[in-house]
């Protein structure tokens, strides 16, 4: 089955009590238990709950995993994930992962004790450098957030399994329709399903995937007692956008590489980033462990007061945080997703006051080419 046909026929085509096309939502918060002598399914609903084993089973079988898990949030998601980790572990992280994921390392789990080093993954030989004997996993984001830097999966999978460590993969931007890192060997698969997965800029949620059952159980452990789960109804619009990505993302993606042709030959422009344009840094890479180029890219204007000029005018996409909506939306990385990250080290990483990323929606192309050459002009 083709990767787009897998969105639609995945084992829930149907609800098998009553025949809906529609899975139903389970707004409960606990379940009649009936005779106790034997144990039921579902029980209380932060356990539990059989829209929300829809959506996991889905994600699992869709990025080829064997267990799949919801949360609140991506960033509950991946803090989720790490916390099957203890005090005193080491874990080797892409040194430009998604700002959210940054803080998280570098404050929350920081004081508890979980050391990381950030390395650049593009040069697999940094993660073997970085190893300590402490280490027990290796973070990876591939295309990078914002800058779209790729990283050789395969190569730096086998690095981590040298070691014998996990691999965590956040595959937010490509979602399992354009990368599936676990059949490239990682064990981890973690996403913000508020993006691609739900598109429509209307709910907040994560999911994690785990390629072993012990691994599952070591996330269900987390998800279960840390209790940072969705509720039915957010369930229900991943489940729903789910079913809409093969059309939505195709379509971003041609947009996303039309605009980002289009302003690489714009004279306000100085630099375009986008793994669709020939002469990317590590596009072959990229074309041969994912099979689209997504639907984010991002451009530094020559001055920070031209970006900030663009986003006070531009009028076909919103000036804002996030991104995989159906609009369009023009976010500035330095004030938003990657904020809390020291302004020395956004500097060092290219992260500047005239880096803008774009987030390609589904209007029409000419239409948003005009808007952005207008609010550059």
């Amino acid at each position: 089955m083709k990767p787009g046909t897998l969105l639609i026929h995945n084992g829930h085509e149907s609800d098998p009590a009553t025949g809906a096309l529609g899975t139903p939502v389970f707004q409960s918060s606990t379940f009649d238990q009936g005779d106790l002598s034997q144990a039921r399914e579902f029980d209380y609903a932060r356990s539990g709950n059989p829209t929300r084993k829809v959506l996991e089973e889905t994600i699992a079988t869709l990025e080829g995993g064997v267990r799949g898990y919801a949360f609140g949030s991506g960033i509950a998601a991946i803090a989720s994930v790490l916390g099957i980790f203890s005090a005193g572990d080491h874990i080797i992280a892409a040194e430009d992962i998604y700002g959210g994921s940054y803080r998280l390392l570098n404050t929350f789990y920081k004081r508890w004790g979980l050391e990381h080093t950030a390395v650049d993954t593009a040069d697999p030989e940094n993660i073997r450098r970085a190893l300590r004997p402490n280490t027990k996993a290796v973070f990876l984001e591939t295309p990078s957030n914002p800058l779209l830097k790729i990283t050789d999966l395969r190569s730096c999978i086998a690095a981590a399994k040298e070691a014998g460590l996990l691999t965590i993969v956040d595959n937010t931007f490509m979602t399992p329709l354009f990368q599936r890192p676990i059949e490239l060997g990682a064990d981890i698969v973690v996403h913000s399903a508020t993006k691609f997965l739900g598109g429509h800029s209307d709910v907040i949620s994560g999911l994690a995937v785990s390629a072993s059952e012990e691994l599952g159980r070591r996330i269900y452990t987390v998800q279960n007692g840390f209790g940072a789960v969705p509720g039915p109804w957010d369930v229900w619009l991943v489940i729903r956008g789910i079913k809409t990505l093969k059309a939505r993302l195709e379509a971003q993606e041609k947009t996303a590489g039309f605009l980002s042709r289009k302003l690489r030959g714009n004279p306000q422009v100085a630099a375009v980033y986008y793994p669709g344009l020939e002469g990317h840094p590590g596009k072959a890479v990229h074309d041969s462990q994912a099979s689209g180029a997504g639907a984010v890219f991002s451009f530094k204007t020559k001055t920070e007061e031209q970006a900030l000029r663009f986003l006070g005018k531009v009028k076909y996409a919103a000036a804002a945080v996030s991104l995989g909506g159906v609009e369009t939306i023009a976010s500035y990385p330095v004030r938003m997703s990657h904020a809390s990250i020291p302004p020395a080290e956004r500097e060092r990483l290219g992260i500047t006051g005239s880096l803008i990323r774009i987030s390609a929606g589904l209007e029409d192309p000419e239409d948003l080419i005009e808007d952005f050459e207008e609010a550059l002009a």
